[in-house]
């Protein structure tokens, strides 16, 4: 008990000239020893190496999982398994949980209305991209997100130790030099006392005797400097070398960074087949249900070229679709002739209302220019472009593209 005490009265010393001399350093008052040129760069980059791998590691989660607390809890779990050591169990996506409510749905339903059918194509497909997503996350947490993390909670804590040791180092250094200069100025005064107190031999004495116990603190002073600054070029040393480790963190955390844009890359091409694919048999899907073009509001091909829209009545936020080019499509023309879309009667079948979804401008006499939110009757016609329809209103006639219309029941 006794030993305890000494040691935390002792240490409290410690802090508080430590203290003292870090006020007066920051009051001016004090000389600071200056560490070198090189560890101060060393130092420099290893500060913006942790606040940019910090800042990047929390934007990465966030990007991972945007909602840490959303219905599954699936941040706090995380947190709660990494203190215990535990590996952290398969969880269910988003994407895979919308699948099997689309799935559960259709079974309501009925798999064979043409609602329930899309519904359990579009859920398997959801279910797939969750399944993805579930293979992005936990690659990219394993060879993106824990190398970061390591650094921030392993490398950095124990640079961060040694820099502290350093300074408490070079406290102690610039404490043992004021000692030393305090004691110097003390001897050199107590010496040239005699040269005034000749007169009086018990002064002379005394003065004397001042002048030696001077002398043998200022040789106290500077073994306690040796001391101190033998500890604070060893932990200089110490530290330099665990900060010029930043280089190989750089080159470690370059490599994670490769792995997380090559799970990223196979991750969106994923998405990207599946929703291709999808698209495809929705596509066919409704050429079953519907064999007339007016379920035909398929996307049209890569060649197609869209035209600018130019009216304010488009819809917020909502681009015009492409349009395939108006000099190929359109009705069906024979070599010796052409059909005028004039000549095309309305059927007594078949013709329906359509609302305008965008302002289209006609790029010849035989399209028809359409306003946005607009009703006209659309039909089609033997050998009609699958893309076009010819359209009505009032009295004028001409073609139209399916994409700009909504067809109504």
């Amino acid at each position: 008990m006794d030993f305890n005490l000494k040691k935390l009265t002792s240490d409290a010393g410690v802090f508080f000239t430590r203290a003292v001399q870090f006020t007066e350093e920051k009051l001016g008052s004090a000389e600071k020893t200056e560490l070198d040129a090189h560890l101060e760069n060393l130092i420099a980059r290893a500060d913006c190496t942790k606040n940019w791998t910090e800042k990047i590691f929390r934007q990465t989660e966030v990007l991972l999982q945007p909602n840490p607390i959303d219905h599954t809890g699936a941040r706090i779990e995380e947190f709660f398994y990494e203190k215990l050591d535990k590996k952290i169990p398969s969880r269910t996506t988003n994407g895979e949980l919308l699948g099997q409510y689309m799935l559960d749905a259709a079974k309501d339903f009925g798999p064979g209305t043409p609602y329930g059918s899309t519904l359990i194509t579009v859920g398997e497909y959801q279910s797939r991209l969750g399944g993805a997503e579930r293979e992005f996350l936990q690659t990219s947490a394993i060879n993106f997100l824990t190398p970061l993390r390591n650094f921030l909670e392993g490398d950095w804590r124990t640079i961060s130790k040694e820099r502290r040791l350093l300074e408490n180092r070079r406290l102690d250094l610039d404490i043992c030099k004021a000692r030393v200069k305090k004691a110097k100025q003390a001897e050199a005064k107590a010496a040239a006392e005699p040269d005034f107190q000749e007169t009086r031999p018990r002064n002379y004495v005394l003065s004397a005797s001042a002048s030696a116990l001077w002398s043998e603190e200022v040789d106290k002073a500077e073994q306690e400097l040796r001391v101190a600054q033998t500890e604070f070029d060893r932990q200089a040393e110490v530290t330099r070398l665990l900060l010029e480790g930043i280089s190989s963190t750089h080159v470690n955390h370059l490599r994670c960074l490769h792995e997380f844009v090559e799970a990223q890359a196979t991750y969106y091409a994923q998405c990207h087949q599946y929703m291709q694919e999808l698209q495809k048999e929705l596509s066919s899907a409704n050429s079953d249900t519907y064999p007339n073009s007016f379920a035909s509001n398929a996307k049209p091909s890569t060649s197609a070229t869209c035209p600018s829209p130019v009216s304010s009545a488009t819809l917020p936020g909502v681009s015009p679709p492409c349009l395939a080019s108006s000099s190929t499509p359109g009705i069906a023309q024979e070599p010796s002739g052409q059909l005028k879309i004039q000549d095309v009667q309305q059927p007594s079948t078949g013709h329906r209302k359509a609302k305008v979804l965008y302002d289209y401008d006609a790029h010849d006499t035989s399209e028809l220019s359409l306003l946005a939110d607009e009703l006209i009757t659309v039909y089609t016609v033997p050998g009609m472009d699958p893309d076009w329809l010819v359209g009505e209103r009032g009295n004028q006639k001409g073609k139209v593209p399916v994409t700009y219309l909504e067809l109504l029941s």
